[in-house]
């Protein structure tokens, strides 16, 4: 299963460099080497201008442009490029990331007979929502202020929410109701105690249009995931320990493939799917934040030379960048010496 999660990593490393490489091409802009892997060269090739490489550590990648660090007076240098160019060049690594989450997402949904909406179809036996007021038909738009466009929506928002008391808006019949501190029942699950769903809702038949909607909201939805999910641990909302790298992620995949091929084959590669559109989005969502070394740090440069008219000083940009580059191998290290402190015990360094 390691070969395995090393092969899914490497081809989402190749998608988002692939991004970074098909627009530097367009743009007319020289690409000196094109790279899946880190540190030394396994093997590598050349044809016309660039390198292709595959190089020994399976952790990232790169597309190296001529002029990206520094000045250079070739004429298809990346610094000699309008802004624009350079800004399209830039996000399409993450832009790339995004749509190849949206075609996994088609290819998990199209396999199934209909979609889940909104609305509040039933009621499991001795449900906690219908106590509190909830009926058949409400429309859920809202948990604990989490707001809900779609049925994963509702799901997220549920099993990061205190079972205790969870706060649900609905629209029930176009009057909007809101029903407070909602206690949940729950039940155990290594441990710790989850929330359990006690409805079910309404299904959308399934068409070519309703199936292209879903998987946009549903890939729009791991997006807003993502971000929630990076503003909680700001926020102190998640701990150190629900972060995984890409040792974690591994491992997850592992399981996540365990679980399904319990079921079936098709069962274990619809997770195996799913663990690729969540990291996927992940990847593209992360390399956005304005992060010295990430793509979302050197668009911040572009966007204050766009506005001012004239380049950041590239010495000045590259200390930013080194210093930030330093402190993402450090952030790296600790997040994947904490993924194998959990494998051993069980418990990650913010436990």
């Amino acid at each position: 299963m390691t070969v395995i999660a090393i092969l899914l990593f490497g081809f989402i490393i190749f998608i988002h460099e692939f991004g970074h490489f098909f627009m530097a091409k367009l743009s007319g802009i020289r690409v000196n080497e094109f790279a899946i892997g880190m540190g030394p060269t396994l093997f590598h090739f050349q044809k016309g201008e660039t390198k292709y490489a595959l190089r020994l550590l399976p952790i990232g990648g790169f597309c190296a442009m001529e002029g990206e660090d520094g000045e250079s007076e070739d004429s298809g240098a990346f610094n000699k490029k309008p802004v624009w160019k350079r800004i399209l060049v830039v996000v399409m690594g993450a832009v790339m990331n995004i749509v190849l989450g949206l075609v996994l997402m088609m290819v998990i949904l199209g396999q199934q007979p209909a979609f889940g909406s909104t609305t509040i179809a039933e009621f499991t036996p001795n449900a906690a929502t219908q106590a509190a007021g909830l009926k058949t038909g409400d429309k859920i738009t809202s948990v604990d202020g989490y707001r809900v466009y779609g049925d994963r929506d509702i799901s997220f928002a549920l099993s990061t929410a205190n079972p205790e008391k969870v706060d649900i808006e609905v629209d029930r019949g176009g009057q909007w109701m809101s029903f407070q501190d909602v206690k949940f029942n729950t039940q155990e699950y290594n441990g710790k105690k989850i929330l359990s769903i006690d409805f079910k809702v309404q299904a959308i038949p399934k068409n070519p249009g309703t199936l292209i909607v879903k998987s946009a909201q549903d890939t729009v939805s791991i997006v807003r995931m993502v971000w929630y999910s990076l503003v909680g641990l700001v926020t102190g909302k998640f701990g150190f320990n629900d972060v995984a790298g890409p040792v974690g992620a591994a491992n997850a995949i592992g399981e996540a493939a365990s679980i399904g091929l319990k079921q079936s084959f098709l069962a274990g590669l619809n997770n195996i799917l799913l663990m690729m559109v969540i990291i996927t989005v992940n990847l593209g969502v992360v390399n956005l934040l304005p992060f010295p070394a990430l793509d979302g740090g050197r668009l911040v440069f572009l966007i204050v030379e766009g506005i001012r008219r004239k380049p950041v000083n590239p010495k000045y940009e590259g200390w930013v960048n080194a210093a930030g580059f330093a402190l993402l191998l450090c952030f790296m290290a600790i997040v994947t010496f904490s993924d194998i402190l959990r494998l051993v015990t069980g418990k990650g360094l913010g436990s």
